[in-house]
């Protein structure tokens, strides 16, 4: 079981669209994650250690961001 490198002391806020929450949400319960926040992290986590995805494009609005479609292939 992973464990946290330290206590959490940090909250962000981030917006998602219903449909990204669901995709999400999904995800955790095919995976048998105990919350949406362990979910959450471990995609993060899992986004981090990879190599298959290119650097992000420079000088892409926040908002462009999407969980459902990689940012290279919106628009």
């Amino acid at each position: 079981m992973a464990r946290a490198a330290g206590k959490r002391t940090e909250k962000i806020q981030l917006m998602l669209s219903d449909d990204e929450i669901r995709v999400i949400d999904d995800w955790r319960f095919q995976n048998r994650l105990p919350s949406r926040a362990a979910a959450i992290r471990e995609l993060i986590s899992r986004g981090i250690h990879t190599s298959e995805f290119g650097e992000p494009s420079e000088g892409i609005p926040s908002g462009d961001f999407d969980v459902i479609t990689p940012p290279d292939e919106a628009q």
